[in-house]
């Protein structure tokens, strides 16, 4: 973002962009000259410029620690807080700086001089109506903006607040401005007030997600969730004051008219910002003419979504889709999971499979394995809060609306209910993350039992956050291991995996030695034996990146089969009136070599391994066997070799000897 704002006077527009070392420089263009001056050195990260009320200053945010945060789309930027300070720039070379001390001495004679003329102005009865002229002209009177660029980098003042997350700086009229700051683990950001005159700032509003000040700088308006509020710039406030009544707003809308609109629109968007203005061959305006006659038939927004898909499926790229907008609101109930597979046996239901999973984790918990509860696989089924549970009824049937609330099982070792007991368990919605974990960890158990201790495992879901998060957790905690399988196969994707990569390839440096304890290395946190990656069809996206980058490191074999194929992504996003939204894929992978690559064709191994349904149904999986059978061959041929430490060294003796 620009971060564009204009100068009372409308003579100047101060904003901020990337430069080409990627940092954010403050820049002010001149409509008078029709010219742009470049304010800071771009030596640091500055954005949020906000020109004072009373013309003479700009204010502004800077970071001078925002490093790999420049690098938006890698992994190496994940985990790297930024801080920033609150400067000022004082435009005019003539006007002194506001942040020099004022003096303390009393002006008598002034403040003597001053009263009489004030006793005169009130005899003469010309006191209120000087007052009132002074006033009104002070009101209608712009400020003039004037700006010499000329040492303008030594007129740039911090003004000594605390380095920390800050953003979003909007100025308040004249000597006032406001700016939010991120606090870890609270939900919106923090408003502060700064009074440039008394040189201090307060906390103002907590808890928003974004606020906009009036022109005359005396209004806010502010988001906190679904709360909109309108409160003055001045005291303190908290989320809910000055709160506007949303609720009953409506909009009358003709679908007919809307849907129009939208398949313009999203042809229009991809028109305008697909990475490709030559729209990948395709004749786009014969593909709007294609399609518009199926308007007349659509009598659901899903069909209008269904026509888009096919509008945009013309381009031939992976990262197309369009979907959502103003859909019927269907009232659903949730089922109650318990992580759980059911097995039938003598008209009942048992527990074939229970999985377990970490309780301390709220995204893992397992609720037939907390404490006390001692339910085991084989255990049978027989009554969910009260209500008799017998075959061929569906099982889930009874835990309708139970997800996330105390629900009494009746179960026993036997189909009886003699002997049977009643425990209280709270389901949970959804299970994906139990069988998830259970799949992993069971390669992982597997790969250890095959490789005998001597190779690590690795899963991968995607290139984001949770990918992060497991390479972080299973990388490093396997660091006792000689080599290790890193099983990115159902990648969804997210960022570009540099930080993987780097994590994986460094060399051993040298070791440090100790008087007692092991020699540690550097790198002290690796795994140096081989590395090899199993990679599927169903990995793509940053899931063909992370393959594509860890080949051409030279980090190990690829083993599976090729990729999706899907590297023209999309970053940003385009709405549509009605809530929707459609892609324009905007960023498109090509090698360094010059040539477009990866979409449409995918990373291919360099082992091909078929997923057998024979083997696969017998429990086996000829993928992640063969790539343990790799790596252990890799360490046959290159063994990891530990330099034991030299022999303690003479540094005095020899000294004498001279």
């Amino acid at each position: 973002s620009l971060d564009h704002v204009w100068s009372p006077d409308s003579k100047w527009i101060a904003y901020s962009n990337r430069l080409d070392n990627h940092m954010h420089a403050i820049f002010a263009y001149s409509l008078k000259e029709g010219k742009s001056y470049q304010i800071t050195d771009g030596l640091s990260d500055a954005i949020s410029p906000a020109f004072d009320g009373g013309g003479k200053y700009l204010y502004f945010l800077a970071s001078t620690d925002y490093a790999l945060n420049t690098g938006w789309l890698d992994m190496t930027s994940y985990e790297r807080p930024t801080t920033r300070g609150v400067y000022l720039i004082v435009l005019d070379a003539k006007d002194p700086s506001p942040l020099l001390p004022e003096s303390d001495e009393e002006g008598v004679k002034e403040e003597e001089k001053k009263a009489e003329e004030e006793k005169k102005r009130e005899k003469s009865g010309k006191k209120a109506k000087e007052k009132s002229e002074e006033k009104s002209k002070k009101k209608d009177e712009i400020p003039k903006v004037h700006i010499d660029i000329k040492g303008i980098d030594q007129r740039i003042l911090a003004l000594g607040i605390p380095l920390r997350d800050y953003s979003e700086l909007k100025a308040a009229g004249e000597g006032v401005f406001f700016y939010a700051e991120g606090i870890t683990n609270q939900p919106g950001v923090s408003l502060h007030r700064y009074d440039l005159k008394k040189k201090e700032t307060k906390p103002f509003l907590s808890g928003i997600f974004g606020y906009s000040v009036s022109a005359n700088g005396k209004k806010m308006l502010y988001r906190a969730r679904n709360i909109f509020g309108i409160i003055d710039t001045t005291g303190k406030h908290k989320v809910g004051d000055g709160k506007l009544k949303t609720s009953d707003l409506r909009m009358k809308v003709n679908p007919v008219a809307e849907w129009n609109q939208i398949y313009h629109e999203g042809w229009r968007i991809n028109r305008d910002f697909l990475y490709d203005a030559e729209m990948h061959g395709a004749d786009w305006d014969a593909m709007y003419k294609k399609y518009k006659p199926f308007l007349a038939h659509v009598a659901h927004r899903s069909d209008l979504s269904y026509i888009l898909r096919n509008l945009i499926g013309e381009l031939t790229i992976g990262h197309s889709w369009a979907g959502g907008g103003a859909l019927p609101r269907v009232e659903t109930t949730s089922v109650g999971l318990l992580g759980a597979d059911y097995g039938m046996d003598k008209g009942y239901y048992r527990f074939a499979r229970i999985y377990s999973g970490e309780n301390w984790n709220p995204g893992l918990r397992a609720p037939l394995t907390a404490p006390g509860l001692n339910v085991s696989e084989g255990d049978y089924l027989l009554e969910v809060n009260g209500a008799k549970l017998k075959a061929p009824s569906n099982v889930y049937s009874l835990f309708e609306g139970t997800s996330g609330k105390q629900t009494t099982l009746r179960v026993n070792r036997k189909p009886s209910r003699e002997g049977s007991r009643l425990i209280t368990v709270v389901p949970v919605g959804n299970e994906r993350g139990l069988r998830t974990r259970d799949w992993i960890e069971g390669n992982r158990r597997k790969v250890d039992k095959m490789s005998n201790g001597r190779l690590a495992y690795v899963y991968l879901p995607n290139t984001a956050n949770s990918g992060y998060v497991n390479f972080n957790r299973y990388y490093f905690t396997q660091q006792d291991k000689q080599g290790a399988v890193i099983d990115e196969r159902f990648n969804g994707g997210g960022s570009a995996a540099d930080y993987f990569v780097d994590m994986m390839v460094r060399p051993l440096v040298n070791y440090f030695a100790t008087r007692d304890g092991k020699e540690s290395t550097t790198p002290m946190a690796q795994i140096f034996g081989p590395k090899v990656m199993i990679i599927n069809e169903y990995a793509g996206s940053g899931g063909d990146l992370l393959p594509y980058i860890f080949r051409f490191r030279k980090a190990g074999p690829l083993i599976g089969k090729t990729t999706w194929g899907g590297l023209v992504g999309h970053h940003g996003g385009e709405g549509l009136i009605d809530g929707g939204f459609i892609s324009s894929p905007n960023l498109a992978f090509y090698s360094i070599e010059g040539e477009w690559g990866i979409e449409n064709v995918g990373v291919p191994p360099d082992i091909d391994v078929e997923m057998t349904p024979a083997l696969v149904i017998k429990g086996q999986d000829p993928q992640l066997e063969r790539a343990v059978q790799e790596a252990l061959k890799m360490l046959e041929k290159k063994p990891v070799k530990h330099t034991p430490r030299p022999r303690p060294i003479d540094r005095v003796s020899k000294k004498k000897k001279r």
